[in-house]
């Protein structure tokens, strides 16, 4: 079953603009299966199949005169040696939507796409199903909390219930698991990391331990919704700290995690200038952290930074899906204590967001709001408290409480 996904208008917007289109993600994000739907009646070729692999690396100045573009090109990452061919077809073509190609190793394929292919191709980046996918909203526009953003999200609300809302964060965003409630989720993500570790991790580096990567992963999963500490990491899993660095990179560009960047400038002095650590897959990160149920899980001491995962999670959805590889999204902590989960830079405004699994909201939750009226030349947007309470209502003049479904 094809769940239709929201990145599907911008692919379409991209290959009016550029001659190949590369779609980057994580392994079972649903890459192939979204081009596939996009680029219907074009050939396809995957380099998963050991012959046209073959073709492609030996034969690579040929390999577009036997399959003519339009193409779309699954699994480019293991010829990387097509990049120059077909910037030379480009050249001299000088067309649109030649090439659709996808690839899940982001790191080695952006060194090629960056060296090859620059100004010639749009980069898309697709991550697992957001809630709106699941629940089939057709709204496709970056979250933000003003009032023209809850209008317009208002008109196509769907309702996702606490119990719902706990399930999807434990069983993940992951398309076939979604599409097939039967699989059984141990089995999926466990066959998963073992894929992941065998087939991305050996090729960007040698990791001689895979024991200690996937201890690894289980410790940046119990991190998750965390600054980064490398330090105390390393010690944890028994490795060096440049090692732990290096293993950080391979699961950023991987898009197994999203670092939040902090909010400072020449004026806060005194905010901490650490990324905050976040799983992208909530399911994959439940996994790793042995929270084998929904139940245990939402009652458990990981329950709000899990749910502060999803939520960032999402946001950071709204943003890829529409075609924004760097959202304006950071977070905000200084010295005194103050704290803001999500600050959203959107023009000269800054829209801060608190996150909170409750169901409850108060004032209290939105007190460090304030800090940022005592930054010089910073203008504050509408604030918001993104959590479980069933109705989109004002909070006070300038906040909102936000149900996650209006995400």
């Amino acid at each position: 079953m094809y769940i239709k996904r929201q990145m599907e208008e911008s692919i379409n917007k991209a290959a009016k603009m550029f001659g190949a289109i590369i779609l980057t993600g994580p392994r079972q994000a649903g890459k192939t299966t979204l081009m596939k739907a996009v680029t219907k009646g074009i050939s396809y070729i995957t380099l998963d199949d050991p012959i046209m692999l073959q073709s492609a690396v030996e034969e690579a100045g040929t390999f577009f005169k036997n399959t003519v573009p339009p193409v779309f090109i699954d699994e480019i990452q293991y010829a990387p040696n097509l990049f120059p061919y077909i910037k030379m077809y480009l050249d001299a073509e000088k067309k649109k939507g030649q090439f659709f190609l996808s690839g899940s190793q982001q790191f080695k394929m952006m060194k090629n796409v960056s060296e090859s292919l620059a100004g010639r191709i749009g980069i898309l980046n697709l991550l697992g199903l957001s809630l709106r996918e699941i629940k089939g909203v057709s709204y496709n526009q970056p979250f933000i909390p003003t009032s023209e953003y809850f209008t317009a999200r208002g008109l196509d609300i769907k309702k996702a219930d606490y119990k719902e809302i706990w399930s999807t964060i434990h069983r993940g965003c992951m398309p076939e698991l979604q599409a097939n409630p039967d699989f059984d989720w141990q089995i999926f993500y466990g066959s998963y990391t073992k894929t992941y570790i065998e087939r991305d991790v050996r090729e960007i580096t040698q990791v001689s331990d895979e024991l200690k990567f996937i201890k690894f992963m289980a410790v940046m999963a119990a991190s998750t919704g965390q600054m980064i500490n490398l330090a105390s990491v390393s010690r944890d899993v028994g490795i060096s700290q440049p090692t732990a660095d290096r293993w950080l990179s391979i699961l950023q560009s991987a898009n197994i995690i999203y670092l939040l960047p902090p909010y400072f400038n020449n004026i806060t002095k005194r905010a901490i200038k650490k990324p905050k650590l976040y799983f992208l897959d909530t399911g994959l990160a439940a996994y790793l952290t042995r929270w084998n149920t929904a139940d245990v899980l939402q009652n458990g001491a990981m329950a709000g930074a899990f749910f502060e995962t999803f939520v960032i999670a999402e946001i950071i959805k709204s943003y890829y899906n529409v075609g924004i590889l760097e959202p304006p999204l950071y977070y905000y902590r200084d010295k005194d204590q103050n704290e803001i989960d999500l600050l959203i830079h959107e023009g000269n405004t800054f829209y801060p967001v608190e996150i909170k699994k409750h169901a409850d909201p108060s004032k209290h939750d939105i007190a460090s709001f304030s800090v940022l009226d005592k930054i010089p030349g910073m203008i504050r947007g509408t604030g918001a408290v993104v959590c479980m309470y069933d109705k989109l209502i004002a909070l006070d003049a300038n906040n909102m409480i936000v149900p996650v479904n209006y995400l």
